[in-house]
């Protein structure tokens, strides 16, 4: 009997069964002759330099990959080594776009550019604070949470008063701005509006009215651009979190019930922290939700080839439970480069599985296995891919335990998923486990080994009534 790797499921207090998607195993869907996807280990973080307080964000301009570690704007060599340019101040995520000559930086508030020589502060009380901004149609745009603020299209220096801007449709405050096809999209509390530039001699851009999408954005940093549109963390008045794609006019909704449920645990505070990223890399377009404890993982791909949705959850930690730290990345040199809370400076590996130099736990979580509700024994287990992938002198184990009521799990049992040059080696358990009506595995190791999982075999014997 074959069991689903691809998506797991487990039970709740309360008496859902609710899936389960793999922790630091990435889903790929691709037909193996074994089955039509497998699971393979999240890639690992290698590290590079030290920064002087927390990331707060970065971006590439004109070749060179910027970031602002603690109130410190400055560079990143290829060699992922970090130098000081100038200081931003403020706290919490800063926000990133450039125009022909000039590179903004939204920091605390406040405004700076930086035109590859010299870091200088956007002063015009006119401006407010930039709570968000992005560059479009010549002009930097920013929103204070009320207004949308446009600079002046010959001086990036001034605002005139006389063209300020609003989103109107509803009396709601202005969360974040995005850009999406030459479009500015302000992302409001409850309703998500579009304008368009119509050259105006007062403010410059006018409403869509025929494009308005009845959802709202949570946070400012909870929506990022991906499949030629953008997913936003939000809801309608009166709803639930839940996470969507923007379209015109409308949105689709793709997260699942694990995902909203996790929404659903955040208080208003952290729920406005949200921080989404886009990566698309290797033939995967990944959305990436970071909460305060773990990032959700979504298989854009993946999820259009299967007809599904197709999650994963990024955790550091030797057992998962603490907040990925590989988070903002940049495309750069090759490379995504990230950072962490700690202003570590790294870049993603796929050679490697460790965050940082720590190890990072990984978990599976099976289908359940249902003997047409007749009871059996399970005489043996099997994970079969690619085995063996590990650093010399170390030998990888994979421990397995099992649930007959979904919520409290066996004592575990290990194996070997093969030392270096071990190929041959079949992962492989002999349990002899005796289940009544249904049963469900979990899988999870702790290490630097790298085995990739494309299917799941179990001998079941069954047994009378």
């Amino acid at each position: 009997m074959r069991l689903e790797l691809l998506k797991g499921v487990y039970a709740d207090a309360v008496a859902d069964f609710v899936e389960s998607p793999p922790v630091n195993r990435e889903p790929v869907i691709v037909s193996t002759g074994l089955s039509d996807g497998y699971l393979r280990i999240a890639p690992g973080i290698t590290a590079t330099d030290q920064g002087d307080g927390p990331d707060r964000g970065g971006i590439f301009w004109n070749g060179v990959a910027y970031r602002v570690i603690g109130s410190k704007f400055g560079s990143i060599s290829a060699q992922g080594l970090f130098t000081e340019i100038g200081d931003v101040g403020g706290g919490g995520p800063c926000w990133f776009d450039y125009s022909f000559d000039q590179l903004a930086i939204g920091s605390g508030g406040l405004m700076f550019y930086y035109d590859g020589s010299t870091l200088v502060q956007m002063t015009d009380p006119d401006l407010g604070q930039a709570l968000d901004g992005i560059w479009i149609d010549g002009r930097f745009m920013t929103t204070d949470g009320e207004f949308l603020v446009v600079t002046e299209l010959n001086n990036p220096m001034a605002v005139d008063p006389l063209k300020y801007g609003s989103s109107e449709e509803d009396p709601d405050r202005i969360v974040a701005l995005i850009k999406v096809r030459g479009e500015a999209y302000a992302l409001n509390a409850n309703t998500i509006e579009n304008f368009s530039n119509t050259g105006s001699t007062g403010f410059p851009f006018a409403r869509n009215s025929g494009a308005l999408i009845p959802y709202g954005c949570v946070g400012t940093k909870a929506k990022a651009p991906i499949l030629q549109t953008f997913a936003f963390a939000g809801c309608a008045r009166g709803e639930a979190l839940a996470v969507y794609l923007a379209g015109n006019g409308d949105a689709q909704k793709i997260s699942n019930k694990f995902v909203d449920d996790e929404l659903s645990k955040l208080t208003a505070e952290q729920a406005a922290a949200i921080e989404m990223e886009a990566r698309v890399d290797a033939d995967e377009q990944r959305l990436l939700i970071h909460l305060p404890d773990k990032t959700l993982v979504y298989y854009a791909t993946a999820s259009q080839r299967t007809q599904g949705k197709v999650w994963a959850v990024f955790a550091s930690g030797v057992n998962a439970d603490k907040a990925y730290r590989g988070q903002r990345g940049v495309l750069a040199y090759g490379k995504f480069i990230v950072s962490d809370a700690d202003g570590n400076i790294g870049y993603i590996d796929g050679t490697t599985a460790k965050h940082f130099g720590e190890v990072a736990g990984w978990r599976i979580d099976t289908a359940l296995l249902f003997n047409e509700n007749g009871r059996g024994i399970i005489n043996s287990v099997e994970l079969t891919g690619l085995a063996a992938r590990a650093p010399l002198n170390t030998e990888p184990r994979t421990f397995m335990s099992w649930t007959t009521d979904g919520t409290t799990w066996s004592q575990e049992r290990a194996i070997s998923t093969g030392r270096a040059g071990e190929r041959g080696v079949r992962m492989q358990w002999r349990p002899n486990i005796r289940f009544n009506q249904w049963i469900g595995l979990r899988f999870r190791g702790a290490d630097e080994g790298r085995a990739a999982f494309a299917r799941l075999d179990v001998a079941v014997q069954p047994l009378g009534g």
